[in-house]
């Protein structure tokens, strides 16, 4: 009896994890040079907000530079949602994003927020349209948590790996 009673506690408990493995996603990109090249931009991206303040988003609006070419482009938010740079989405800029869903119905830039406020940095995965286009695809951002002339924020990047 007790073989039984072990055999179907371990068979829950496995249908339980099993239904619980979208909690257990990857909290990170694959190792990969994009993943590492987002990750080293938005770095010397924080260390320019700390140093320059706002002065510093002239720089990464200048298109086909380190900072904005191709699908790569920062974004700066402070910790309210209010998007305060965003190159490749102008239209955003000086917009509250709190509360916007992904086509999977994920508040990806609330996690954006959450991640910066409470780990300081970290890897963020939703899906979002690349430039130019309308159609989502899958986006892994790196966000890092800046003061903004001492106004506490954000600082990100991402990469589309398809």
């Amino acid at each position: 009896m007790k073989g039984k009673a072990l055999l179907c506690g371990i068979l829950l408990f496995g249908g339980l994890l099993g239904a619980a493995a979208p909690a257990f996603a990857q909290s990170s990109p694959p190792p990969s040079e994009e993943s590492k090249q987002v990750e080293a931009l938005v770095n010397k991206a924080a260390m320019l907000i700390d140093r320059k303040g706002k002065a510093a988003f002239s720089e990464f609006r200048t298109k086909d530079s380190e900072w904005f070419h191709g699908t790569t482009y920062l974004f700066v938010y402070d910790m309210q949602s209010r998007v305060l740079l965003n190159p490749a989405f102008p239209a955003r800029e000086d917009t509250v994003v709190t509360g916007q869903k992904d086509v999977n119905g994920k508040l990806f830039h609330d996690a954006m927020i959450w991640t910066a406020a409470t780990k300081g940095s970290g890897w963020v995965d939703y899906m979002f349209p690349k430039p130019g286009q309308s159609q989502p695809s899958r986006k892994w951002t790196y966000v890092k948590a800046v003061k903004i002339d001492g106004v506490a924020g954000l600082v990100g990047s991402g990469f589309y790996p398809e």
